[in-house]
């Protein structure tokens, strides 16, 4: 059965979670490997619901319809 929406990533955002792994992978490859499977899980989690998350309080990201979800220590617009 195929999702109703399609998850796609920026090249920015794709940059930015290799950035954190590289970073989290020199001391703890383990936990940087677990950190991109919490990512990847939530994420796609998107596919099915897409108003996942809570509305930014940031006035324009709100005007442009951004939600945001939260991983450990981590913002996901």
């Amino acid at each position: 059965m195929s999702k109703p929406f399609e998850i796609r990533y920026l090249t920015t955002a794709v940059r930015d979670l290799e950035d954190i792994f590289d970073y989290i992978a020199r001391d703890r490859p383990a936990s940087a490997v677990s950190l991109l499977e919490k990512f990847d899980h939530t994420i796609s989690q998107l596919a099915d619901f897409p108003e996942l998350g809570v509305v930014p309080k940031d006035d324009r990201l709100k005007r442009i319809g951004y939600r945001m979800l939260t991983i450990e220590n981590y913002l996901v617009f």
